[in-house]
């Protein structure tokens, strides 16, 4: 129902602990705007919403929680607020959540899941803050084993396509931290075995969308919409956007292959900006809009992520691409974020746009605003 403007809508204020109480408050929810504003607000007033949502998802899990892939998300996202704000809270925070594991990965050193190794990327950050050994001890050992000793020719353990995210980073990190290329070289064949179809399942559409299935199920041929439309899913395209602006700020510019993937994260950025919605928002399923049509955060939050850092890198121009990052920075804003900052519309765990639906005003992830950390993050830096 509006109101002035604004939707009614029921949000059960969760306590610290992380349970629903018996009683629910009234708060009033934004209605989505149709055509959010192309311009950036202030650096400033980006990082007041960043800490609004930041503050609310640390007072709301007392417990910093497991180190997988989904809260390893958040907080990369978490120490990229850090870094752009120095405050202590959220370094405490993230090293209290690192301690609790002992710099650990899932599935130990011998692991070669992507998904598990995706904790290194804040140990790598808690590191560079504070280097001490133990903190990379278990990510070293378990990237050290993939490229050198345990099956090293092995490169189709990335068969899907967030595992682009969820590991590239610890690789062209580590590479440049020991100036080892070897592990540059690594991820570069375990990378072009997802990419391509020369031996792995070719995830990339090339010659079409410029944008990625999530794994072989969706290549044609495979799994379509209701619609009979492909399926090209936001927020793995988001992993895809996020991996490839992680790994290319770890990499300097005469890596040999460094090219291949400013090229690839440029075509992703304005493949996606011509399917942008009118509240800024991106749909679940990029090919289809009728697809489960509603706003979705997660995917959104990645490529806003990805196409400040493109506008910044100077990969793409700025007066064309700005808009595009404001528009969803600011529809997410109007849409997404609960006046206590708490941070909706975002799907949760799933594998396709069916997943975890229906995506509500209430839905949240760890991921989901570690991802909108990140966007803000990088946005503070093309605003003024």
């Amino acid at each position: 129902m509006l109101v002035g403007g604004t939707a009614l809508s029921a949000v059960a204020l969760a306590s610290p602990g992380g349970t629903r109480p018996p009683w629910r408050r009234w708060v009033r929810r934004p209605a989505a705007a149709r055509y959010p504003a192309p311009e950036l607000p202030s650096r400033d007033a980006i990082i007041r919403v960043l800490r609004r949502v930041a503050d609310h998802w640390i007072g709301a899990h007392a417990d910093p929680g497991d180190n997988g892939w989904a809260n390893a998300t958040f907080f990369s996202g978490l120490l990229a607020l850090h870094r752009l704000t120095g405050a202590a809270p959220y370094l405490a925070y993230a090293r209290r959540w690192a301690e609790k594991h002992a710099y650990g990965l899932k599935g130990g050193v011998s692991t070669r899941h992507a998904d598990n190794q995706c904790a290194g990327q804040a140990y790598l950050d808690l590191y560079e803050l504070e280097p001490e050994g133990q903190k990379l001890a278990a990510i070293e050992a378990c990237l050290r084993r993939m490229t050198l000793t345990d099956q090293p020719a092995k490169n189709d353990d990335w068969w899907w396509d967030d595992a682009l995210h969820m590991a590239m980073p610890p690789f062209a990190r580590l590479g440049a931290l020991r100036r080892d290329p070897r592990y540059w070289d690594k991820m570069f064949a375990l990378y072009r075995h997802t990419k391509t179809a020369e031996g792995g399942p070719g995830l990339y559409d090339a010659d079409a969308s410029g944008l990625w299935y999530r794994d072989k199920r969706f290549l044609p041929g495979g799994i379509v919409s209701p619609g009979g439309r492909p399926v090209l899913w936001s927020r793995g395209n988001g992993w895809v956007a996020g991996g490839h602006v992680k790994t290319l700020k770890a990499l300097p510019a005469s890596e040999r292959h460094t090219a291949e993937y400013r090229a690839t994260l440029t075509r992703l950025v304005t493949a996606v900006a011509k399917v942008q919605r009118p509240d800024g928002f991106w749909n679940v399923n990029l090919a289809d809009p009728a697809h489960l049509p509603g706003p979705e955060t997660s995917g959104t939050s990645f490529f806003v992520h990805g196409t400040a850092y493109a506008v910044a890198a100077g990969l793409v121009d700025a007066a064309t691409y700005v808009p595009v990052a404001a528009r969803a920075w600011n529809g997410m804003v109007a849409s997404a974020v609960h006046p206590d900052g708490l941070l909706g519309f975002v799907q949760k765990v799933g594998d396709r746009p069916e997943s975890s639906q229906p995506v509500t005003y209430e839905s949240t992830a760890d991921f989901g605003v570690g991802a909108f950390l990140l966007a803000g993050t990088e946005l503070a830096r093309v605003a003024r």
